[in-house]
């Protein structure tokens, strides 16, 4: 017979308090900034996380523009899309694409390291990247956040 004492919480999506965290990206490397930002979308460093609620913070990344990518990534990774059309795929070099558009390369990185489902992509809404220094999220009150892959 089972104890009444020992319950293991759920968290029920009505409980769940979000906050605004801000990320600055500047120098950081792209893979393990990711990967950061992904277990705070989903909500893993607190303690009601349940894993098939969203109970992550929304997350707002600035300075995207200065990410890097260690080793020779920068040549041989490629992001790979389709149009949809016979013939249709596309590839590009990893470097080339965060030059070009920064945001996309991360928000490609992150979207890896989420659910494959509806969850994670409620869970990519909440992310908010910006190339630049300034972001139009000041009325939420995002709180600096500093990720555990940030160099000293």
């Amino acid at each position: 017979m089972r104890s009444k004492t020992t319950r293991t919480y759920s968290a029920k999506p009505r409980e769940v308090e979000s906050r605004w965290l801000l990320v600055d990206a500047q120098g950081q490397v792209l893979g393990r900034l990711a990967a950061d930002v992904a277990a705070l979308l989903r909500g893993k460093h607190k303690p009601s996380y349940t894993p098939h609620v969203d109970t992550g913070d929304h997350v707002v990344v600035v300075n995207a523009a200065g990410l890097v990518l260690t080793g020779n990534k920068a040549q041989r990774t490629m992001r790979y899309r389709h149009t949809g059309y016979p013939g249709g795929l596309k590839q590009e070099a990893y470097g080339a694409l965060l030059k070009r558009d920064p945001g996309r390369a991360f928000r490609a990185a992150v979207r890896g390291m989420l659910p494959h489902n509806t969850l994670g992509r409620e869970m990519l809404r909440k992310l908010k990247v910006y190339g630049g220094s300034e972001h139009p999220h000041g009325a939420q009150g995002p709180a600096p956040h500093r990720t555990p892959s940030a160099r000293a």
